[in-house]
């Protein structure tokens, strides 16, 4: 058998992979190793979130598959920090997961050029250095021009309770036993991580009025810009927030050294940013409190695994079973609650992320490419978003095309592949609104403008889809054009108006654009003085970009020279030992990474900007010389 791309893994990031290879015509194999887990959910009950809501809109506006699935699966859905800027704002949804690996399922089957295979993957081709295929757990070969991995949670994992390991994946599924070996032996980097879920409770044996309700907004949203709603905004599923308490503290603290992270019993590094309770309560030790989240886990009420299943959201632990009772049971409302699948940690094996290229394709093998928590990312938001880039640049590489780099100022997903390329990782890697240094230029309104331009080009847009994103922009355009041109002066029916909005009064005339960048002022105030029949999201993207303009020419001029360094290209045949002067931290960063511009260059840790002005009169000398 013989296939242009061959993806191993059945994770968010491979169904976006082997959707965006197929889509772009390539012959391509999808290789898991339980076809039912396809898209499954192993954590949270939840897509999106700070920084990952925007993700989802990124992976849409390229012509992935997360926002439109997601938005199938959505029995609730909120708008986060609207009482903030919009750089910060994002979405955040609760999916069920029974809808959301059925209806992905369902779409990798329709899909023409993609066949699937259950199968576990313990080795790969290598010729000369170059991926030539799979081989199989049963010693069969499949051959392919580009493979990528998106193993997740599944080389080497262990399963961790108090101090019992268990080798398998999440569900308990089997692992992959050889490949993390075998990549090591190609010349890989392997790391050892940890990650951990907490407990699932039947909602029959809650106590719900000891808790808070916590509703969906009132307000329709979808994370596809196809604006294809599926719930009912007046009858989304409430979740629930409750706290932990002293007797929850102190029944953590009498076991500890019984979890497996305090018992000695964890070798991998967990994630810092995603703690388990016990180190919630050991790290935080003044907090009183932590705030958790009954969240349903589907709506499916016949499911055996979902359908009465609650996700405690915030009290993932590696405490014995005996323990993690006590512990439910010492939290409001849950005092009777049954569990039915008790938290765990899961360690398992990972590369070093600082031995891929930007594309994702490996420094090590050529044409193997690799994405989400093989990575040591965290999240399958994080995961989709590498897939739909790893599944992208496979396809343009086989096919002698450059590779799609998005850049800091134009992603999120930009600034992962950057921050895990250059900087690499220590611990699992989760995505922040405070790793994005243009984050007002990355928002949740703009993910198309910023990026559907480069899904057309590349083949995953359709012309009409990409039909409609230009007439958004020609009403954009319009619109903005309008206001800027019709102008109101301070006459007594205005000035009335304006001061029951609460603005203050107009002394001369003025353009409704320069009235709406008032903060009292919103664009529906000015339908009294132009017509604003237009779609909600031209209007939305109108009054952001007015209302931060001088903040967004700011951004916009620092992104600017970012990009003048972002272009000096590196030579890929630069020997940094013959650069003199560079500091002794800054050379051996430098040849471990070999980033390909400055601006790659000058974001490495321990690289500091003198190392980069010796690097740059180096170049100019030698290579200009040349």
């Amino acid at each position: 058998m013989d296939y242009d791309i061959i993806v191993v893994g059945g994770g968010h990031a491979g169904c976006e992979a082997a959707l965006a290879s197929a889509r772009l015509n390539n012959k391509t194999l999808l290789i898991t190793g339980n076809i039912n887990n396809i898209a499954d959910m192993p954590c949270n009950p939840s897509i999106g979130g700070p920084a990952k809501g925007i993700v989802v809109r990124e992976i849409d506006a390229l012509g992935g598959e997360m926002a439109k699935n997601a938005d199938k699966a959505c029995i609730q859905i909120k708008m986060l920090n609207t009482k903030k800027g919009p750089a910060v704002q994002a979405l955040r949804a609760q999916a069920d997961k029974n809808i959301y690996p059925k209806e992905m399922l369902k779409t990798l089957k329709d899909t023409e050029n993609l066949e699937i295979k259950e199968s576990l993957v313990e080795d790969l081709i290598v010729n000369d250095n170059k991926i030539g295929g799979v081989v199989l757990e049963d010693g069969n070969k499949i051959t392919s021009k580009a493979v990528i991995l998106t193993t997740g949670t599944y080389l080497k994992a262990d399963i961790l309770t108090g101090s019992n390991r268990t080798p398998g994946g999440p569900h308990g599924e089997r692992r992959s036993n050889s490949l993390s070996d075998k990549l090591k032996e190609y010349g890989f980097t392997i790391l050892r991580l940890k990650t951990g879920t907490p407990q699932r409770v039947d909602k029959n044996t809650i106590d719900f009025t000891k808790t808070s309700v916590e509703e969906g907004d009132k307000e329709e949203y979808t994370f596809s810009f196809s604006n294809k709603v599926y719930y009912d905004v007046n009858n989304q599923t409430p979740c629930h927030l409750i706290y932990t308490n002293e007797k929850t503290h102190e029944i953590i603290k009498e076991h500890l050294n019984e979890s497996s992270m305090y018992g000695g019993y964890v070798t991998g590094v967990g994630p810092r940013y995603c703690p388990s309770i016990e180190d919630k309560v050991v790290r935080f030790s003044d907090k009183e409190r932590h705030q958790l989240f009954l969240e349903p886990e589907s709506l499916v009420a016949d499911d055996p695994e979902y359908g009465n299943s609650i996700y405690i959201q915030g009290f993932s632990t590696s405490m014995p079973y005996e323990v993690q009772e006590e512990m439910v049971h010492s939290l409001p409302g849950l005092e009777n609650a049954k569990i039915l699948k008790y938290a765990y940690a899961i360690e398992y094996d990972a590369i070093d992320s600082l031995q891929l290229n930007q594309s994702l394709e490996t420094k090590v093998i050529e044409n193997l490419f690799t994405a989400g928590q093989i990575n040591g990312t965290s999240g399958y938001e994080e995961a989709a978003g590498q897939g739909l880039i790893a599944g992208i640049n496979a396809s343009r590489k086989i096919n002698n095309q450059e590779p799609l780099v998005l850049k800091r100022n134009e992603a999120y997903i930009g600034v992962l592949i950057d921050d895990l390329v250059t900087k690499g990782i220590k611990d699992p890697y989760r995505l922040l609104t405070s790793r994005a240094e243009y984050r007002l230029l990355l928002r949740n309104d703009n993910a198309d403008i910023r990026l559907k331009d480069y899904g057309h080009e590349i083949g995953l847009i359709n012309e009409e889809d990409y039909s409609k994103y230009k007439e958004k922009i020609n009403n954009i355009e319009k619109l903005t054009k309008e206001l800027k041109e019709t102008r109101i002066t301070p006459k007594k029916d205005v000035l009335e108006y304006l001061d029951s909005l609460g603005t203050t009064p107009l002394k001369e005339g003025i353009s409704l654009y320069e009235l709406l960048k008032r903060p009292e002022i919103k664009i529906k105030d000015l339908n009294e003085y132009i017509d604003l029949d237009y779609d909600k999201e031209v209007l939305e993207e109108i009054e952001i970009e007015c209302k931060y303009e001088g903040y967004i020419k700011k951004a916009t001029k620092e992104a600017e020279k970012m990009l003048s360094l972002e272009e000096k290209q590196i030579p890929k045949d630069i020997d940094y030992n013959k650069v003199s002067n560079l500091a002794s931290e800054a050379r051996e960063k430098l040849i471990k990474v070999m980033p390909t511009t400055l601006g790659q260059a000058s974001r490495i840790s321990g690289v500091n900007p003198a190392d980069i002005s010796i690097l740059m009169v180096y170049l100019r000398r030698k290579y200009n010389e040349q």
